[in-house]
């Protein structure tokens, strides 16, 4: 599988979400750098992003209406068990251009979606979700570019805000408190 161009998307909610939803548009395998021949024609589906599924899945409705050939079979494992599936290739764009070609993905039962993205598409980019202001925003970027780390970001605001501003020149009223508390010298230690 390979990235057919490095993009991004933002996806924001209302409110909070259990569940990450977006458009997707799937077709039959095509490499356009390749493949000398015109693009097949995306379907639009709805899909759902899932980090506890090892790989995409589709429904059986998209294999009959992009008329996708089985590549193979392989067992798969679900909540009701395990068993036999026919594995596909696909080309699957996501919302603000970004996309993959030549993804292999196997055949499922869904309810209400078409497409379950997988940890094989969410592990090739940067995949976060925040819940600010109980509105969630969920933001994927491929390929990875970012090293997300909390617990740093959150030493290093730590650290800043305790480390007072020394100045070589006196400290004007207007100036930013030394110490690092946003206010005004005059609003702060300069009372």
């Amino acid at each position: 599988m390979s990235v057919l161009q490095a993009k991004s998307f933002t996806q924001k909610y209302d409110g909070l979400t259990n569940m990450l939803i977006t458009d997707c548009f799937v077709c039959e395998s095509f490499n356009p750098e390749i493949e000398k021949k015109p693009h097949p024609e995306f379907v639009h589906y709805t899909g759902l992003w899932d980090t506890g599924a090892t790989g995409t899945v589709i429904t059986k409705r998209v294999v009959e209406q992009i008329g996708l050939i089985p590549t193979g079979v392989i067992n798969t494992y679900h909540a009701n068990g395990e068993c036999l599936v026919n594995t596909y290739l696909i080309n699957i764009r996501l919302p603000n251009g970004v996309a993959l070609h030549t993804l292999k993905v196997t055949e499922g039962k869904l309810n209400g979606f078409d497409v379950l993205i997988g940890m094989d598409v969410i592990m090739r980019g940067d995949f976060s979700i925040s819940n600010k202001d109980s509105k969630t925003t969920f933001t994927f970027q491929i390929p990875s570019t970012h090293d997300f780390d909390f617990v740093d970001e959150f030493n290093d605001e730590v650290k800043r805000m305790h480390t007072p501003v020394v100045k070589d020149e006196k400290i004007q009223r207007n100036d930013p408190c030394f110490c690092g508390s946003g206010k005004k010298y005059k609003n702060c230690h300069g009372r």
